[in-house]
């Protein structure tokens, strides 16, 4: 590997067992600050695994893990944990029904899911409505959650990840379950914010490559656990890789900076 003190997660021989079985690994991987990665894999992959390595929920079995420069086991993960920005499905389905938008975002300051548990200045929360107003969801800040669409939900969710100064982004299947109108303005945020050079290293994990927003640089495909190819996205995304990843005869095309992808007759 390169020179790691400019690096946000460095990866070495990092596994994931239960029990017997491996589900993730081994596996060495390289994040650097200015880059954005793609994870992509099918179901039973290693992804889930993956993440709850990098958001620090889930201690390897084997190997090292070091998080915008503290190394896992000899640092304060509860601190640690505030640097990183985090959505994901299962996340959202912890906040309560009638939070607003607003106070989703700004507890990600204590990395707390309520606001009754720490006190936010105004600072925090003009800070906050800046996340918000990154992500073109300003009109969301005063709504309760289970009033917002799942589009609407998954745009908060996004803003909640930039609150705090964070040194990595990490976005698990963040268009899931939407629409196609939702989908695509997510896509479209989450390339704008993708190419914004103040945006931290990001890592997106999604099963479809058109849901790959134009400005992500890097990818990783996973299957069975292992990593088959990573790297710069134009070298390791290919038919034949993508092919062996699913497991099934696919055709790739990369048309107007998306990556189309559909079975071959």
């Amino acid at each position: 590997m390169s020179n790691t003190s400019s690096a946000s997660v460095v990866l070495e021989g990092v596994s994931v067992k239960y029990e017997d079985r491996t589900v993730l690994g081994p596996i060495d991987l390289e994040i650097r600050s200015d880059e954005r990665w793609i994870v992509l894999g099918p179901n039973g992959s290693g992804k889930t695994s993956l993440v709850k390595i990098l958001s620090l929920y889930r201690y390897p079995t084997t190997g090292s893990v070091q998080i915008l420069g503290e190394r896992w086991g000899q640092t304060d993960v509860r601190e640690l944990r505030k640097r990183i920005g985090l959505a994901s499905s299962s996340l959202r389905d912890q906040f309560r029904a009638d939070i607003t938008g607003l106070e989703i975002v700004v507890t990600a300051r204590h990395a707390a899911l309520e606001t009754w548990w720490h006190n936010y200045s105004e600072a925090d929360l003009d800070a906050a409505r800046s996340c918000l107003a990154q992500v073109g969801a300003e009109s969301l800040a005063t709504r309760n959650f289970e009033t917002m669409s799942s589009g609407e939900q998954q745009r908060v969710q996004l803003a909640r990840t930039l609150m705090g100064d964070p040194g990595l982004l990490i976005l698990d299947e963040p268009t899931a379950g939407l629409d196609l109108s939702g989908r695509e303005q997510l896509v479209t945020s989450l390339s704008s914010l993708a190419s914004m050079p103040s945006t931290p290293a990001t890592v997106l994990v999604t099963h479809h490559t058109d849901e790959i927003p134009p400005s992500f640089t890097h990818g990783l495909l996973l299957r069975d656990g292992r990593p088959l190819s990573t790297g710069p996205l134009e070298d390791i995304l290919t038919a034949e890789a993508l092919s062996e990843c699913f497991g099934l005869k696919l055709r790739l095309e990369h048309r107007e900076g998306r990556w189309l992808s559909w079975a071959a007759t």
